[in-house]
């Protein structure tokens, strides 16, 4: 059995839950003896520093993706000049910039991609399809990282017929966040595609039902799959960290409630008890980042929180293993309803316990796990409230992170995650 994953790449720019989740499970399916290749999208893949997962070309280059859009000319030029723009340099360079694109312009590029073979990036769709249609990579299985990559699926179904399978992770924001008319128009055509797939996993039960709500997917075709860890490359902190720290993992921006954990931590400092406590930030950001993150740092270094904040900017695999063991509790105040929050899971797995607002995933997580404290995302008194909580009673934050270990080691070991698809894959196979 070859399963091809299609993963779009984020530039190592940010902490992409996508790619990193991505590249995980093909390491762990090819420790199950499955051959598997990864194919990135759009931009190179982070692979957490794992130099030894090989990869192919990048396909649907950011930069050509654009200029289709935007030009006629680019959508008759030949492989040459196309894969001038496809180089791993330029790519990175241009993934700097990621992020400032008008609401208008993204919305009609989406939809563009959803149209596939009839829409302006036709020939990239030409492209993939000759790759995987070559003997070494034509596969039984094509999974694709998510909905938002299914234009293709009609092209797939036509001329490979293999299986067809789609991730499902936090599409309903992306595309609500793309304004009308496009957002209307983009849900429109996935319910138009969604009949082609064998097989969807969602990755939370909350995301099954919230994504069943938009969309027509029926229950046989779901199968809810909570990717995981490689819980042998966790460890919680051999001692406990010198003085209170609040932790925040993830990309800096505005979604992710990065000035909610800067507020909470102002007003934690200064506090009885909180004469040591720090607040360490890590995740990268993009160029539509920057503004707001400068503006965030700009008011923590000055005043009493001042010597008290670290932005850590490198957030692959050794460093961040580093960064979360010096956490006594991650705070995620995300203003979305998540559907997997990767942060918190590889927090429990070092025996940290988490604080987040009582929406998307979150209390999910929390009821499984007994690892998280979760308020009211209303109250703007609660994060700081419920954080200082955990920073002054050592023993509840303890007895938490003990939870939270066990658990991600019990539900969320991507050993077994990877053993359950592979037999699902099998299963899928044999009708």
């Amino acid at each position: 059995m070859r399963i091809v994953q299609l993963t779009p790449g984020s530039g190592d720019q940010f902490y992409c839950e996508n790619c990193l989740r991505d590249a995980a499970l093909v390491r762990a399916l090819r420790a199950k003896g499955a051959d598997v290749v990864l194919v990135p999208m759009y931009l190179p893949l982070s692979l957490d520093g794992d130099r030894t997962l090989e990869r192919t070309d990048v396909f649907f280059g950011g930069i050509n993706v654009y200029l289709q859009q935007k030009v006629g000319l680019f959508r008759r030029t030949p492989r040459w000049l196309d894969k001038v723009f496809d180089a791993g340099w330029l790519l990175r360079c241009v993934s700097k910039k990621a992020g400032m694109t008008s609401a208008r312009q993204l919305g009609e590029m989406t939809l563009s991609m959803l149209e596939g073979p009839r829409g302006r990036q036709g020939k990239e769709v030409e492209r993939l399809i000759e790759f995987l249609q070559s003997p070494e990579n034509k596969p039984d299985v094509l999974i694709l990282s998510n909905l938002l990559l299914a234009g293709m699926a009609g092209p797939v179904r036509e001329k490979l017929g293999c299986k067809l399978v789609c991730w499902l992770q936090d599409e309903d924001g992306f595309v609500d966040g793309l304004g009308e008319p496009w957002s209307s128009a983009v849900w429109q055509e996935m319910a138009r595609i969604v009949p082609l797939f064998d097989l969807f996993l969602p990755v939370s039960h909350y995301f099954a039902h919230a994504i069943q709500e938009r969309l027509p997917i029926g229950d046989e075709t779901i199968y809810v799959c909570a990717p995981g860890l490689d819980m042998s490359k966790y460890e919680p902190a051999e001692r406990l960290p010198d003085g209170p720290a609040v932790g925040y993992l993830g990309r800096m921006c505005h979604a992710n409630g990065l000035d909610f954990a800067a507020q909470a931590f102002s007003k934690l400092v200064g506090q009885d008890k909180m004469a040591a406590v720090k607040l360490l930030i890590c995740g990268g950001m993009t160029a539509a980042d920057k503004q707001l993150v400068d503006k965030i740092k700009e008011s923590l270094h000055s005043g009493a929180t001042a010597g008290r904040v670290e932005f850590l900017d490198d957030f692959e695999w050794s460093n961040r293993l580093s960064f979360l063991q010096r956490l006594s509790v991650l705070c995620s105040p995300a203003r979305t309803a998540p559907a997997y929050a990767m942060n918190v899971l590889e927090a429990m797995a070092c025996g940290v316990p988490f604080v987040a607002p009582r929406t998307g995933v979150y209390p999910e997580w929390a009821e499984l796990t007994g690892a998280g404290v979760l308020y009211e995302s209303e109250n703007p008194e609660e994060p700081h409230r419920s954080l200082r909580a955990l920073l002054i009673d050592s023993d509840r934050r303890n007895e938490l992170g003990q939870k939270g270990r066990r658990a991600a080691m019990e539900h969320f070991d991507i050993r077994r995650t990877a053993a359950g698809l592979k037999k699902r894959f099998e299963d899928l196979l044999k009708f």
